[in-house]
């Protein structure tokens, strides 16, 4: 329970945390230190409380996520010719239907052609309908390859859908978007400033996310910090905090300093030990030395930590087991592998690949061997900027990523933690709903999915937008207010606002919550908590 009293000695761990990390602070100048030893401060007072294990796991789809053909409004479809004039089906199937190479994918219910070209929406048949319990008077459908998706959604209710959500500063209309004095996020369009701005929220160069930022308040909960924030996808800015550090693993667990999976160099670990003295202790007095040292110290230390503790990728509950003398490989692992929708032959899903550690480590989370109480993930996939031959990429794509997730719940149902896990997308932005021929350029506003136990699954959470045909004489979607330019969708809901949700289940208080999103006092109180967390 959220409220029992933990054992003294986490309590003193907690303390001991506190002072360690306050000590380090002392050193530092300016108003920075204040403020870093309050957020400690936070964090080890939120411990006293928390008997409990939560992570919170982000998946970031790089590139701008054609959302237009993941979850799609199928209301003015009526099952049999052309779809009702001005409905959201005919909007899309006119607007998508461009030659050289359609987007448009098929009605629900479309039987598959098996001849048609592999990844064109005739090959893969309808879209799959979803039955949200509020479908604010719409009729909804996910791509054709993601049935994973559609069973947590509809018959497991662990799956939610946001609608049209990305970075806002104010809530804002297609009227204010064209007006310079009405503040909106920076150098948008833009990959490398978008992809930071959903991350950090703010353009490249910030060098916080708010991810590390909950990380920061946390941490006073956790008797081992370096374990806090890791990413299974390399350097990832919204882990970033201002006083915890990213932990970066592989998908084989801990990236090693020159010792084997035994501990060993040249076979021997006594190399392996004098090798550990050699870099993590510094010989002299020099700050950046002593600060390099201390690093590889906390490397060296944490992979001890995983060696030991971490379950096998090969276990049961993770993988399946090598037959006779055969070695693991993840690569083919029947749990790892999706039903490629080009070839129809199982393929490697590196995506599941990082779920899969992911999995191992928040096993080792809950039963204490990391000693932790609260941690943030980062696992990623890219591919997704498909300006061209969009058909087979995204198909691929979605498929991917459908049993990636599906793979996670199911882990993460076999260890009993569903409830204590909570997984969303995320993405640079959404594309355009106009095609330029056979792709999509850069957007704005984009559907995602929050994932878990303590999701209240099976529903929508925001306003799903009208879809509009372009007025062919101004070039613009006039018919909805939610598309801008080439149908690129002007948000409803914002960054700050899923992030403040999320938040609010890990632990935070309002304080703290209104600390990493600044841009939700700009939001109706009501709205602020989308409500989509049990």
């Amino acid at each position: 329970m959220n409220n029992c009293i933990r054992p003294k000695r986490t309590h003193d761990a907690a303390r001991r945390l506190f002072l360690r990390h306050a000590g380090t602070l002392g050193a530092l100048a300016g108003a920075g230190a204040p403020m870093a030893i309050n957020l400690l401060a936070a964090g080890n007072a939120a411990a006293q409380s928390a008997g409990d294990y939560k992570a919170l796991v982000c998946i970031f789809l790089f590139g701008g996520n054609d959302t237009y053909n993941m979850v799609l409004p199928t209301d003015g479809h009526n099952g049999t010719g052309a779809p009702t004039p001005g409905s959201s089906w005919a909007a899309y199937s006119s607007t998508r239907n461009q030659t050289p190479d359609s987007l448009a994918l098929m009605a629900p219910g479309t039987a598959p052609v098996a001849s048609a070209a592999a990844g064109s929406p005739m090959r893969l048949g309808g879209v799959l309908p979803i039955s949200p319990l509020n479908a604010q008077g719409r009729t909804l459908a996910l791509h054709p390859v993601m049935g994973g998706l559609q069973t947590l959604f509809d018959t497991d209710r662990r799956l939610a859908v946001l609608p049209n959500i990305g970075p806002l500063i104010l809530p804002t209309s297609k009227a204010q978007y064209s007006q310079n004095s009405h503040r909106k996020p920076a150098s948008l369009f833009s990959h490398n400033d978008q992809q930071n701005t959903w991350q950090s929220l703010g353009p490249e160069g910030t060098t916080q996310g708010w991810g590390g930022r909950m990380g920061d308040m946390v941490a006073g909960m956790n008797s081992n910090v370096a374990f806090t924030s890791v990413s299974a996808s390399g350097n990832a800015v919204w882990l970033s905090g201002q006083t915890v550090r990213q932990y970066q693993v592989g998908s084989n667990g801990a990236i090693r300093m020159g010792a084997d999976s035994a501990g060993r160099i040249y076979g021997s670990t006594d190399v392996a030990a004098a090798l550990e003295r050699v870099v993590s202790r510094s010989r002299g007095s020099h700050v950046f030395e002593a600060d390099l040292a201390a690093v590889s110290a906390r490397s060296l230390n944490a992979e001890l930590t995983l060696r030991t503790g971490l379950r096998a990728a090969s276990d049961p509950l993770f993988g399946t087991p090598p037959a006779g003398t055969s070695t693991y490989s993840a690569n083919n692992d029947p749990k790892l592998r999706y039903n490629n929708p080009l070839t129809g032959s199982p393929a490697s899903n590196q995506l599941a690949q990082q779920l899969q550690v992911v999995a191992r480590m928040i096993d080792a989370g809950i039963s204490g061997v990391t000693g932790v109480r609260r941690q943030v993930f980062f696992v990623s996939m890219g591919g997704f900027d498909t300006h061209d031959n969009q058909n087979r990429g995204h198909a691929d794509l979605m498929a991917r990523l459908s049993h990636a997730m599906q793979y996670f719940d199911t882990t993460l149902g076999g260890l009993g933690a569903r409830n204590n896990v909570t997984t969303f997308t995320a993405s640079d932005f959404g594309r355009t709903f106009t095609s330029n021929g056979d792709g999509t350029d850069h957007g704005w506003g984009a559907h995602h999915f929050v994932m878990g136990g303590a999701v209240r699954g099976g529903d929508l959470y925001g306003r799903f937008p009208t879809l509009a045909e372009k007025n062919r004489s101004n070039n613009n979607f006039d018919g909805s207010p939610d598309q801008l330019g080439n149908g690129s969708l002007l948000p409803a809901t914002s960054v700050d606002q899923l992030g403040a949700t999320l938040g609010r289940w890990f632990g935070l208080s309002d304080g703290q919550v209104a600390d990493i999103f600044p841009n939700l006092a700009n939001f109706d109180a009501g709205s602020r908590n989308l409500g989509f967390m049990t």
